[in-house]
Order: structure tokens, then sequence, then C-alpha cells
């Protein structure tokens, strides 16, 4: 298989879909029937498909989509990505763009002189799995697709500008087919004139990677279906081409229930030459509670386990057996405060590349108050300690997390360390900073008003004397969001702040966000690799598009979008400098607070002891799925 890069069921081996399992209550009866009739697994170590089923719960949504080039959530992703190949795939374990990597069509690249243009050359050894050669016209296909503009795609941001000379605030700007296994790339930072033309491209230190944010499909099948319209995709978000390449194929869904996957037998990039699993199943379960019940009853092969479990899991780990690997979390949770006005979305720029007034939000426009979040919240707390002794654990995370300060990911991953000390929990100083961002209780009735807050003083003096209240949502189903999502609002309830918190189904959370319409909301980033700690695709006015970009909370600074700039344009992609412009970036958004940062979760991995082949690595657990082997206990 290979390391996922990332911009995150029951049924049996059957030769139909009818013959999948159709009752999670009878997975347990089922798979003791699956290994019966697979056999011992020493006199089949070498076939493909006889390695038993995989099967992963879901907690509480559906995928929206199954075509790679428009779906957008880590549960289409996580079908979507079985099923495709990288054009340039991640080194598991250096977490690097690397060529000759397995799924990955690289087979090497070089640049010019001008560090502009380079030339990729493709292996010349895949086939689509109806023996259909895997070309560049594949890729192509699938970039001329997303830079349409015409569907709802988030990968728009890979290119300096669509097909209709719109800017999208990426780096790739042209791209020619030499021959079947050939494509050149002019790629850089660009530079547009006032009209929003690019007038030149100069060299990006992580331009290459934009390339790979778009999926390779085969064209053949695709062009049959969609030809050249590409806004068709959106109405059929579930096609499945009848070739794929990946270590798993042919997705059947059961809305609410499941999404099973079979074996692929004609994948020839698997670990050990062949796919052992016969199917993989995703499962739906409605909370991290019942996945666990699951996983421990031996329905589940594999699991992530939550923070607040990781201490009690340690301990049964080491009496039944299981299969534990930790590492840092390659991301962060955290709240998001809309700072624009959620009344009236707009995107952050127009057609020519000029910033669009968006208003502000009554209370998240202003950076006094995102700071005082900050003091007022206490993170710490949430995080809390693992047991000693006689000492309980105390915290929702009960010690298995650390404190996310920033735009960052874990030790391991990150490369840059911003020497940034956590906001201390002091709601003293909080409520003096909102008085001074005039929000204060001047009626002694306990909750604070708007008395001469920002959005009174600009936008509208009527305002004065509006309580301090919003919406905070997150995702119903996983605990520790839903009661860091209950803490905060005790907490802001104790110095005046009303907070309506609501924990609603992910798929209508992911539309939330994406609307912008929202307050605030709490969820977390499961940041790509290999890790870019550029953050324009959250925090810039090119990637804030209402219904499609993930800058969904409107804020933008001109210093920070130079210093990501300047960090990927420094002659030589000298690391040293680099890692102090990052530094100066994180600086600001530490300060700025467009984000309350969390935690960063310790991450534990568990498989069943039975698992055969499990061998994680930090930020790629699962690389190696297609060769393990579910052994018959």
């Amino acid at each position: 298989m290979r390391a996922k890069r990332t911009n995150k069921f029951m049924l049996f081996a059957r030769s139909t879909h009818m013959k999948r399992f159709t009752h999670f209550l009878m997975v347990g009866a089922l798979l003791t029937l699956v290994m019966a009739l697979v056999g011992p697994a020493a006199a089949q170590d070498a076939e493909p498909n006889t390695g038993g089923v995989v099967i992963e719960g879901n907690i509480g949504s559906d995928p929206s989509s199954f075509n790679p080039l428009i779906g957008n959530d880590t549960t289409s992703s996580d079908i979507y990505g079985k099923m495709y190949p990288d054009i340039i795939a991640i080194n598991p374990e250096t977490l690097r763009s690397e060529p000759m990597q397995l799924g990955g069509l690289a087979e090497s690249w070089e640049y010019d002189e001008s560090g502009t243009v380079l030339t990729l050359y493709l292996r010349q050894d895949l086939v689509w799995s109806d023996g259909t050669p895997i070309t560049a016209d594949d890729w192509i296909w699938a970039a001329d697709a997303v830079r349409s503009g015409e569907t709802s795609s988030p990968r728009t941001s890979a290119f300096t500008t669509l097909a209709d000379g719109t800017q999208a605030g990426g780096f790739v700007d042209s791209y020619e087919k030499i021959d079947d296994f050939t494509i050149e790339f002019v790629l850089g930072q660009p530079i547009f004139d006032d009209e929003g033309n690019v007038t030149e491209i100069t060299p990006n230190c992580t331009a290459i990677d934009s390339i790979a944010d778009v999926a390779v499909v085969p064209s053949h099948l695709y062009d049959a279906a969609f030809g050249m319209d590409y806004a068709a995709m959106d109405s059929d978000p579930f096609f499945v081409p009848t070739a794929t390449f990946g270590p798993f194929t042919d997705p059947f869904f059961e809305a609410g229930v499941q999404v099973s996957m079979l074996g692929a037998p004609e994948y020839s990039d698997a670990v050990l030459g062949y796919v052992s699993p016969s199917e993989y199943v995703q499962l739906i379960v409605p909370d991290t509670t019942v996945e666990y019940e699951r996983f421990l009853a031996g329905e589940l092969t594999f699991i992530g386990v939550s923070a607040d479990r990781q201490n009690d899991f340690r301990e049964l780990a080491a009496e039944e057996g299981y299969q534990v690997f930790e590492s840092p979390q390659n991301g962060y949770t955290y709240v998001g405060w809309n700072v624009a006005d959620p009344a009236n979305p707009q995107p952050g720029l127009d057609e020519n590349g000029q910033l669009i007034d968006q208003g502000i939000h009554p209370v998240f426009g202003d950076v006094l108050v995102r700071q005082a979040m900050a003091y007022a919240i206490d993170t710490t707390s949430m995080i809390g300690t693992r047991p000693d002794g006689d000492t309980p654990a105390s915290g929702i995370l009960e010690g298995n997390g650390y404190q996310a300060v920033t735009h960052n990911s874990g030790e391991g991953v990150t490369f840059v360390d911003p020497g940034l000390d956590p906001y201390p929990f002091d709601q003293e100083k909080a409520l003096e900073m909102l008085a001074e961002a005039g929000w204060s209780d001047q009626d002694g009735d306990g909750q604070l008003e708007c008395n001469d807050c920002l959005y009174a003083r600009e936008v509208d003096p009527d305002y004065n004397g509006t309580p301090m209240s919003f919406s905070l949502t997150t995702n119903a189903g996983n605990d520790v969001r839903e009661r860091v999502g209950q803490t905060i609002r005790e907490q802001l309830g104790q110095i005046g702040i009303t907070v309506e918190y609501e924990a609603i189904d992910f798929g209508a959370l992911v539309d939330l966000l994406l609307s912008q319409t929202h307050d605030a909301i709490i969820i977390g980033w499961s940041l790509g690799l290999p890790f870019d700690p550029d953050g324009r695709w959250a925090f810039s006015a090119e990637s804030d598009i209402p219904g499609a970009g993930f800058a969904f909370t409107s804020y933008n600074n001109e210093e920070l979008n130079d210093l990501w700039q300047e960090a990927t344009t420094v002659p030589g992609c000298d690391p040293e400098a680099r890692v102090e412009l990052y530094q100066q970036a994180m600086q600001i958004l530490y300060e700025d607070q467009p984000y309350l940062w969390l935690v960063i979760n310790n991450v534990m991995a568990a498989a069943q002891p039975n698992v055969e082949n499990w061998d994680p690595l930090p930020a790629a657990n699962l690389w190696n799925m297609d060769a393990w082997r579910v052994l018959e206990d």
C-alpha cells in the first residue's frame, strides 16, 4: 500500500455484493465462518485475497463521494484512497514525497535551471485493472476537470489559476503531456499583475507537492462517463469506474450501515506483491464507546483508542495480547472562530484577486476577544494527567495529549519548533481583556453585554446592550469533542458568556463549516503528508470560498501570507532560513488566534492479537494494510 497523502461495516467475503455482511450483530459468527472457509494461514501464505476480512469502525458519517476529484471528507477519502494511485507517493518511513514508491506513478523528476519547469517521468509498468496502461492522460484528465472550476472540488487550490483565469492560490501554472509517460509542468510561486494575470513564476520549495493534490483516474472510463461535462460528476458522486488501481475495489455502500470493498487481485503494487485481505469493511458505529466495545468483542480488526481510554487499555493490552502502537498526532483539535459576518458569507477575493469586504463577526471579529478566549478556557485541565500509583487520572484526555499552541504538527512529523508557551488559564485576565474590547457586565446580572464593542462601533450602534453569546458546534459521536464542548460552555458561563452548544452529525457539521454561517466549531485537522507548515490553505483569502474552501474562518493576514511566501521561495530552499520564517508565521497565528488551539492527541493504534503483518509507522499506521492477515483464533 502506501503512506496516505492528505491536503481521514459488516459483511462477509463473497463473490457478489448480496453475500456481504448484512447485520453487524452477526459479525462475530460470520467471521468464524469466513475463517473456516479460508482455511489455515500456513497453507495459503502466497495467495492473494485469502487473508480474511479487515473491518474498521467509522463514527457516525457516511461517505459523501467515491470520486477522488470532488470528495472533501475523511470518510470518503478512506474509500477512494484505496482505489486510485498518487502521481507522486509518500515514503511511509521518511514521510516525504519520493519517486519509485508503492502506489505512486513517479519514476523520477528533474528541474530545469530556472527551478520552475519540472519534467516528471512516470513508471511504465502499471496498468488499470482492465489491463489499460496508466499514462500521463490519466492525471491530465483529472487536472483538467479540477481546474475547470465547474465542480465542487476543493482541490482547485493546487493551481495558480482556474481555466477561466480566476486566481486559485496554488503553484501548478501549466502542464503538458510530452509523451505517454512524461509530463512537463510549470510550477512555482505566481506573480500577478493588477488585473489578476500571471506575469511570472518564481521557484517554490513546496510546489511539487501540489501536483499530488490531484488524483490519478482512468481517463478512458471517466471520459466515457462524463466527457468534458465535468460538472456532471457532482450529480453522480458515487461513480466508480469498472477499472481501478489500488488494494481494494468495487465499493458496496449501504447508507447508515457500511461500505465494503473487495481485495483487488490485479493490484501489482501491494507490499507483498499481492493483496492479502479478501475484503475491507468500513462499519458505521454511532460513537467511540460502541466502536471500542466492538473492538473488545473482536468485531473490529483495528481501532484508534481514544485518549480517555488509553490508560486502561495499556493494562488490558498487556493482559489480552492486543497489539499497540503510540505516536503523536499529525494534526490538532481546535475551535475555529468565524471572524467574518456569518449572515452574509463572501469569498475572500473577487474574480480579479482583490480582497472583498466580508464584514466582521459580532463577537469574534475582534482579536482581543479571541485572545481573551485563550485565557478563559482551561485546555490544560482538559488534557489532564495520567494515573500515577494511587493517584487517578484526571481530565478529558487523562494525560494522553499535548497542548497545541499554533498551526503545527506533532513531534516526529514537524520540523519546526515555534518556541511558544500555551496561553495560561487566567479568567481574570480574560475579563480584563473583554472589558477593554467593550464587553462587560454593567447591569450586574452576571451576563456580559456589548458596551461599545467593536461591532457596535464599526457596524451597528444598536448592537450595544446585546448579551455576549454564540453558538458552538461539533460532531456527535466523538466523546472527547463532545466533552470539550460541554467544558467550554461551562467555563465561559462562569465569566458571563452564553454558549449555545450542540453536537450534530459530522456531515451536517462539514456543511455548516463550509457554508461559513457558523459562529464557532470544534473540529480537527489531520495535517497532510509530507508535512508543510505553510497554512495558506486554511488561513488566506485565496482559500476562503464559501461552499468549498478550507479557510472557513475567513481570517486573513497579509504579513503572515508574506512570510509563508518568503519561506517557500528561499533561494536554494535553505532549511534553516525557512524554519526561522515559519517560526515567525506561527508567532502571528499564536497572537491573532483565528483558532483556539486545543490539543495534539497521543495516537494509540491497536490491532487484534490475530492480525499478522501489522506494522504501523508514525503518521502512517495503515501503510501496509494490503499485507495484513486476519488469522483464525
